[in-house]
């Protein structure tokens, strides 16, 4: 593999921390003295700085680089999309308020949206001021999305449809205002043995009459994700994205579009293991000296590098116009794997005052790693469940006997 950039990605890569290193200390110092408030208000205190911030990289058309420039990206190759990725990552850049949005759902109504869909929809994701969600899995249709069963089903007179159902761990659902929706246009197609055929993409103003958004509690005490129930909501034709039926193509190419996000996450995962080394030094150095411990740490380091690697080399064929398979999912399992052991391992370096949570005194970085230590349990779900990636692996990779 040859690792080397292009002149104009090292150009790109040179802008783009320059920009960071100018705009994101006096940010960051900025939004530190609000920290404890925003802790406070839950979601909407997190989301209060990732707007700031993704208007602050707009400004400097950084925050939709794949968007195409008339709608203020920057159309920047795979490769650039790699370089923002790893760059990002390395500075520990803050999230953004519209990431669906901005990475899944603005990339899919440039491709099949009409010029008016594009005119109302594509400027509040980009400035932040309205929030998207996305909404595909349902209580039977989560590992297995071509099961959902949520119907819309098209009026007489064309106008509209009308949606009955259920969507569950729905992102930030209870503070959009808008999302993007699959639905079931073609209800026979489940029985008749075809059930990819029959779904089509919505936009879906999450303000309708008969549309409830439930939060779920989470183990974390949080409530990111949400279950969305409609009841008659009567969405117009308009707001229907491609031609019914094609909802299945729609929604390939809009969850395409994270995969090449993984190139940082080999980057975050190493900085994740040298801050805890750090923290273990001043809190607890005896954990340290245990030669258990030290392998794990060991162990940690090369497969945090093989992961990097296995990254790169899924990189590579995607830049060359290939499929990065079977390293995509590979990658996805070690992603979850590791995640796992290293919130695993900071509990046990850390040692009791590692398990207090954020407001119990002598917490450890604000309960940073007993909060991380239950929230990295979704690894083993988020972006496609471990065993559902094992036994795509063991059948189309391995070729192993059912």
């Amino acid at each position: 593999m040859d690792f080397a950039w292009s002149p104009e990605d090292l150009a790109f890569k040179e802008e783009l921390e320059a920009f960071l290193e100018k705009e994101m200390p006096p940010f960051i110092e900025r939004w530190s003295e609000n920290e404890d408030l925003d802790a406070s208000r839950g979601v909407m205190g997190v989301m209060d700085k990732r707007k700031a911030w993704q208007n602050k990289l707009n400004e400097g058309r950084w925050a939709a680089i794949l968007w195409p420039e008339e709608w203020g990206g920057r159309a920047a190759t795979t490769a650039q999309q790699v370089v923002y990725t790893q760059v990002m990552a390395k500075y520990r850049s803050p999230g953004i308020f519209n990431a669906n949005g901005i990475v899944q759902i603005g990339p899919s109504i440039i491709t099949w949206g009409t010029d008016e869909q594009k005119a109302r929809w594509l400027p509040p994701i980009l400035d932040a001021s309205e929030h998207w969600c996305q909404g595909f899995s349902e209580p039977q249709a989560g590992s297995d999305l071509a099961n959902l069963r949520t119907t819309a089903i098209k009026a007489n007179d064309g106008s509209h449809y009308v949606v009955n159902g259920q969507k569950t761990w729905i992102s930030s659902a209870q503070i959009a205002k808008w999302g993007l929706f699959l639905m079931r246009t073609d209800p026979t197609a489940i029985e008749r043995g075809v059930k990819h055929e029959g779904i089509t993409t919505f936009i879906v103003d999450m303000e309708l009459p008969g549309i409830e958004v439930r939060p779920i509690r989470e183990i974390t005490g949080d409530s990111l994700f949400c279950e969305v129930f409609f009841t008659d909501v009567r969405i117009p034709d308009s707001d229907r994205l491609g031609d019914e039926g094609n909802g299945w193509l729609v929604s390939m190419g809009a969850l395409g579009q994270e995969r090449v996000g993984s190139a940082g996450q080999a980057i975050s995962m190493a900085q994740d293991l040298r801050a805890l080394l750090q923290t273990a030094r001043a809190e607890n150095p005896d954990a340290l000296r245990d030669p258990a411990i030290r392998e794990r740490v060991a162990k940690l380091h090369i497969q945090i590098e093989a992961t990097r690697l296995l990254i790169m080399r899924a990189l590579s064929k995607v830049l060359k116009g290939e499929k990065g398979w079977p390293e995509v999912p590979l990658a996805k399992l070690q992603w979850g794997y590791i995640s796992l052991w290293l919130a695993e391992l900071a509990l046990d370096v850390l040692g009791p005052t590692g398990a207090l949570l954020k407001g119990a005194p002598g917490a450890i970085d604000g309960g940073m790693w007993a909060r991380n230590y239950v929230w990295q349990r979704y690894t083993t779900i988020g972006a496609g469940p471990t065993e559902v990636q094992k036994n795509i692996i063991a059948d189309r990779a391995l070729k192993l006997e059912r």
